[in-house]
C-alpha cells in the first residue's frame, strides 16, 4: 500500500538528518523557512502534550436556510422572510425561528457566527472547503480537519478506538467524498458507520470479532500482514517513494482483541430516557453514538446532519424544514445538555454547519417555493472546546443577503477550529509526489470567540 510522509521527524538527540534538511529546503518555494519549519514542530509537540479537545462536528449536508433558522427578517417582503416566524431565545434580543425552541432556550451555551462568506456555491467542493479550510482544486483535495488532527496529534498513539469517525457516509457527484484526509492519502481518512444509529438493528460489526476465531489466528494474521507490509515497504523504498509508517494495522488489531471500541458503538446501552431525550431519529441518534465516541476516546466525529430531504432546498423549504429542523433543534440542544451535565463540553467542540447558506428571496418553483445556493452570507454555530458562548458575531442587511458587519471567511473559521482543537496550522505535510502541503494556508483566528 502506497502512503505519503506527513511531516519530518528529527534523529536521536533532537537532530536533524542531511535528508531532512534538503527536504526542508524545498519549502522554500511555498515560503517557509527553516526557522518557521522548526516553530511548527515544536507547536506540534506542545499540542500533544497539552489538554485533548475533542470535536462532533454536525454536517447540515446542503446549505441550511439561514434566513429561516438563525438570521431571521420579520420586517423584509412576504417574498424574503417566507413563512416562519422569530421567537425570542434566553439571550435578550437575539431572535430564533420558530422550530428552534429547544436552541432558543439554550442560546447561551454556544455562539452564533451571523456573518459567513464563501466564494464557492457548488455542494462538494464548498464541503471540502467549510470541512478544512482550504479550496478543492484539480491539482489538490484538501484534508479535513478531521484527518489533520489525526496526523498531528494521533499518529503516535495507541489507542482502542479509531480517532476520527464518521456517522453516515457523504459524497457529491463531482468532489468526491467529503471530509476525507485527501492529499494525506487514506492512511489518515475516517473511521466510517455505514448503518442508521436509529434503526433498531444499528450494530457495527467491525469490532464484533467472531467468536470462532482465536486470539492465536488473529495474532497469526497480524504476521502475515506485517511480512506484506515489510514486503510493501522494500518495495516503495526501492522506487524512493516517501512513507509514513502506518500505525493504522496494530490499531486495528487492538481494537479486534479489545472491548472498549465495540461498547462506545453499542449505543442500545443508553437508557430509553437518553434516546428519547436526543430524538429517535438520524441526527438524534448520531449525535448521541458522537457522544459516546467522544467519551471513549475518539477525537473528532462528523454526523450526517438530515433526517430524510437534506438542506437542499429548491423546492417546498418550509415543508422540508419542518421536517429537517425539529430533530436537529432536539438533537443539538440535547447533546450540549449532555455534554455539560457530564462534565465534556469544555473539552468537546461542537460545531453545526453547512456548506454555504440560502437565497434570501424564494424562487418559484412548481412544487413549491424553495431557495437556492447562496454563499455571500450564511450562519454557523460553535461552542463548547473553550470557545466563548453566547457570542453573536456579524450581521446581514436587511434581507439576510449581503454581510454588513464582520465578515468572517472560511479560512478565519477554520484558524479558530484549529485553535480550538490545538491543531498546528504550518504543520507540513507532503502529498505522494512529495510536494511540501501546510495544514492551513491562510485564515486567523476569531478573537471575539477565544475564551470560556
Amino acid at each position: 500500500m502506497l502512503t505519503l510522509r506527513s511531516g519530518i521527524k528529527s534523529g536521536p538527540q533532537g537532530k536533524v538528518s542531511r535528508r531532512e534538511l534538503l527536504q526542508i529546503g524545498s519549502l522554500s518555494a511555498l515560503g517557509i523557512s527553516l526557522p518557521q519549519w522548526l516553530a511548527s514542530q515544536d507547536v506540534q509537540g506542545a499540542n500533544r502534550k497539552g489538554r485533548e479537545v475533542n470535536c462532533i462536528l454536525l454536517w447540515l449536508l446542503g446549505g441550511p436556510s439561514h434566513i429561516d433558522m438563525y438570521d431571521l427578517k420579520p420586517d423584509a417582503p412576504a417574498e424574503i422572510r417566507g413563512e416562519l416566524n422569530p421567537i425570542q431565545t434566553c439571550t435578550p434580543g437575539l431572535e430564533f425561528g420558530e422550530l428552534m425552541p429547544n436552541l432558543a432556550k439554550c442560546a447561551d451555551q454556544f455562539s452564533l457566527i451571523r456573518s459567513m462568506t464563501s466564494p464557492d456555491p457548488t455542494h462538494g467542493r464548498a464541503d471540502h472547503y467549510l470541512m478544512s479550510g482550504s479550496r478543492h482544486t484539480k491539482e489538490m483535495v484538501p484534508a479535513s480537519f478531521g484527518s489533520i488532527l489525526t496526523w498531528q496529534q494521533e499518529r503516535d498513539k495507541a489507542r482502542n478506538t479509531p480517532p476520527y469517525v464518521h456517522v453516515g457516509e457523504m459524497k457529491s457527484t463531482n468532489y468526491g467524498k467529503q471530509g476525507r484526509a485527501g492529499y494525506l492519502g487514506p492512511t489518515y481518512d475516517p473511521f466510517v458507520v455505514q448503518q442508521e444509529p436509529q434503526s433498531s438493528s444499528f450494530r457495527v460489526d467491525t469490532f464484533s470479532r467472531n467468536e470462532s476465531i482465536s486470539v492465536d489466528r488473529l495474532s497469526d494474521r497480524r504476521s502475515l500482514l506485517t511480512a506484506v507490509d515489510q514486503f510493501h515497504s522494500n518495495t516503495e523504498q526501492k522506487l524512493n517513494i516517501s512513507k509514513t509508517k502506518d500505525s493504522y494495522t496494530e490499531r486495528a488489531f487492538s481494537m479486534l482483541t479489545a472491548s472498549k471500541a465495540k461498547d462506545a458503538f453499542d449505543i442500545h446501552q443508553e437508557s430509553d430516557a437518553t434516546r428519547d431525550a436526543y430524538g429517535r431519529n438520524r441526527v438524534g441518534q448520531g449525535l448521541l453514538l458522537a457522544r459516546r465516541l467522544v467519551e471513549a476516546g475518539v477525537r473528532f466525529v462528523t454526523v450526517k446532519g438530515y433526517v430524510r430531504y437534506g438542506w437542499d432546498h429548491h423546492p417546498e423549504v418550509f415543508p422540508r424544514l419542518r421536517m429537517e429542523v425539529p430533530p436537529y433543534d432536539q438533537g443539538y440542544a440535547a447533546l450540549l445538555k449532555d455534554l455539560k451535565d457530564r462534565g465534556m463540553l469544555e473539552n468537546t467542540l461542537v460545531i453545526t454547519a453547512g456548506e454555504f447558506g440560502r437565497t434570501p428571496r424564494l424562487n418559484t418553483d412548481a412544487r413549491g417555493p424553495g431557495r437556492d445556493h447562496w454563499n455571500k452570507a450564511f450562519s454557523l454555530t460553535m461552542g463548547g472546546g473553550g470557545i466563548k458562548t453566547g457570542v453573536v458575531l456579524g450581521a446581514t442587511d436587511k434581507h439576510a443577503a449581503e454581510v454588513t458587519e464582520r465578515p468572517v471567511t472560511v479560512e478565519d473559521y477554520a484558524a479558530t477550529v484549529y485553535h480550538a482543537l490545538g491543531m498546528d496550522p504550518k504543520g507540513i505535510g507532503y502529498t505522494l509526489g512529495g510536494r511540501p502541503m501546510p495544514a492551513l494556508p491562510e485564515g486567523q483566528v476569531i478573537p471575539e470567540l477565544l475564551g470560556s
